[in-house]
C-alpha cells in the first residue's frame, strides 16, 4: 500500500511539471519506454514483496538455544558462560561471557559436545545472592565467578548485569540482558584486587585495580616511569578511604586539584561509594594527570 502512494506521488509530480516544462513530459515518456510500463510500478524499491503468505520460525526475544559442552551438567538456574574456543555452553566459570541462565536441567555427562542444547533465559531480572549486597548498591554492575557465585569485583569474573533493587542483606533483583548490557570495565582486561598497600610500577599500565579493603595507600612510581591506569573503590558505601599517593617529588594534576608536590588524592571515606574511580595517564614533568574521576575526592595527606 504504501508503495502504491509513492508511485501514485511520483506521477502526480510528474504531471505537473509536464505541464509547465514541455520538456519533463516527453522525458517521463521516454522513461516509461525504456522500462516498460509493467514494470514502471519497480522504479525506486529494493528487494521482492510478498505476493503470498510466507510463515516465519519466531522465537521469544528472551530465550534462546545453546549447545552444551560434553560431558558436564549446566543444572536449572545457573549462570550460563559461553567456552570462546569451541562455542558451547557450560555452567559459568570465571571470565566466561555470559549467556544467560539455565529454564530446565541439561544433562549432558554421558554425552558428545553439542549432543543436546540447554534452554536460556538471556534477558530479564532475577533475584540472586550477591556478595555484600547493601541497599546503596542499586545500578552497580554484578560479575559471576562460577554458575551460583555472584560479587560486586570484576578481577576473575564475568558481567552478568546491574542491581535493580535491594532485597536484603547479600540479596538483590539483578537486571540482565546477555546480548546488549556492557560491563563499565570491559575496556580493561588485566584486572587486580588491592587489598593491601601498593606501589605500582611500570607492569601496571594499563589495569584496572579494585581496591577492597579500608585505608590502604596506592602509591605511584616516579614521573620518570609512566603509569596509565583505572583505580575503583569497590566498597560498600561510606566503608573505605581510598589513597592515592604520587612520589615525592611529584604531584597529582587534574580537575579543580590544587597540584601540590607530594600530596595524595583521597576518596572521601564519608560519601564514598562502590565504583567510585581514578582513571590515571602520563602527565609531564611535575606529575601524572587525573584523565577522569567519580565520587568525592580531596587532597591532602
Amino acid at each position: 500500500m504504501k508503495k502504491s502512494y509513492f508511485l501514485t506521488a511520483i506521477l502526480a509530480v510528474f504531471a505537473l511539471a509536464s505541464a509547465i516544462f514541455p520538456q519533463v513530459a516527453q522525458a517521463a515518456q521516454d522513461a516509461v519506454t525504456f522500462v516498460g510500463a509493467d514494470n514502471l510500478s519497480m522504479l525506486g524499491f529494493a528487494g521482492v514483496t510478498l505476493a503470498a503468505n510466507l510463515p516465519r520460525a519466531f522465537e521469544l526475544g528472551e530465550r534462546n538455544a545453546l549447545p552444551v559442552i560434553a560431558s558436564d551438567i549446566i543444572y536449572e538456574g545457573a549462570a550460563t558462560g559461553l567456552v570462546a574456543a569451541t562455542g558451547h555452553t557450560r555452567p559459568l566459570v570465571g571470565g566466561d561471557r555470559f549467556v544467560g541462565f539455565a529454564v530446565a536441567k541439561a544433562d549432558n555427562s554421558a554425552g558428545a559436545a553439542a549432543a543436546l542444547n540447554v534452554e536460556l533465559v538471556e534477558s530479564g531480572e532475577i533475584e540472586l545472592s550477591v556478595s555484600g549486597a547493601v541497599i546503596t548498591d542499586v545500578n552497580q554492575p554484578v560479575y559471576a565467578t562460577d554458575d551460583n557465585a555472584f560479587t560486586f569485583n570484576p578481577v576473575g569474573a564475568s558481567f552478568v548485569g546491574f542491581v535493580k533493587r535491594y532485597v536484603s542483606a547479600g540479596v538483590a533483583v539483578v537486571a540482565f540482558d546477555a546480548d546488549c548490557y556492557k560491563d563499565p570495565w570491559a575496556a580493561y582486561t588485566v584486572r587486580e584486587t588491592i587489598s593491601a598497600d601498593k606501589t605500582l610500577d611500570i607492569e601496571d599500565n594499563g589495569k584496572v585495580f579494585f581496591v577492597d579493603t579500608d585505608a590502604k595507600v596506592v602509591t605511584l612510581p616516579a614521573v620518570a616511569t609512566p603509569v596509565n591506569c583505572a583505580i575503583v573503590n569497590i566498597a560498600a558505601f561510606g566503608t573505605v578511604f581510598l589513597k592515592i599517593s604520587p612520589a615525592a617529588a611529584d604531584k597529582i594534576q587534574g580537575p579543580d586539584l590544587p597540584g601540590t608536590d607530594n600530596t595524595a588524592l583521597g576518596n572521601t571515606k564519608a560519601t564514598a561509594r562502590r565504583g567510585d574511580f581514578v582513571v590515571l595517564g602520563t602527565g609531564d614533568a611535575n606529575g601524572p594527570i587525573v584523565r577522569s574521576l567519580r565520587g568525592t575526592w580531596a587532597t591532602g595527606n
